[in-house]
């Protein structure tokens, strides 16, 4: 039995700041620029507002461009849902596929062909959810400035955090992604069976 004089131990209790509750934590600050919707534009109409417009006056790496074309590039997503998550562009300020000219209709499917195939050649996904979403009613988060989503799949790579914590686990920095998906985008021809080296099938 301890003496009136000697000091007894606290007992563990949670609500002493910094003591273990058994958590883990998975910290995704950089999704608090989604959550306040920075990057978007205040007035829709002003192309210079549009992060899709500024991107390709950057450099590739600064932009996170991945492939240039004549009249449209790839982007990643500075919000994926997966590792890899591109975006097809026009360079043009448009909000809807139907106002694509014929010229860049034909170069936007033949990048959105060449993205799953270097996302294949890169990465090997089991599969792809390939979209657009046209218009804020139907969730687009840059309605103003067209952009169809190539996001790689693989089995398992869902789980309770977007249900949950409205988080995704990503285990790839967005630079270090985009720099593997440029250095494996080999071709853009859309009459190339092939497309990038390693990527048939």
């Amino acid at each position: 039995m301890a003496g009136v004089d000697e000091p007894v131990a606290a007992e563990p209790s949670a609500a002493f700041p910094g003591d273990p509750d058994g958590f883990e934590r998975l910290w995704t600050p950089h999704r608090m620029a989604y959550v306040k919707g920075e990057h978007k534009p205040v007035d829709p109409h002003d192309a210079g507002q549009c992060p899709f417009c500024r991107a390709p006056g950057r450099t590739d790496e600064d932009g996170l461009v991945v492939h240039r074309g004549e009249r449209v590039f790839v982007v990643m997503n500075l919000f994926p849902y997966n590792p890899g998550h591109l975006l097809v562009c026009p360079y043009r300020h448009v909000s809807s596929y139907v106002d694509l000219d014929a010229a860049e209709l034909v170069e936007f499917t033949a990048l959105t062909r060449a993205a799953v195939l270097t996302l294949r050649a890169a990465s090997g996904p089991a599969g792809f959810n390939i979209g657009m979403n046209q218009g804020d009613v139907a969730g687009a988060g840059i309605a103003a400035h067209l952009h169809q989503h190539v996001v790689p799949r693989w089995a398992g790579d869902s789980n309770f955090l977007p249900v949950v914590a409205r988080t995704k686990a990503l285990p790839e920095l967005l630079e270090d992604t985009r720099r593997r998906l440029a250095a494996a985008w080999t071709s853009t021809d859309p009459s190339d069976p092939a497309g990038p080296a390693g990527a048939g099938g």
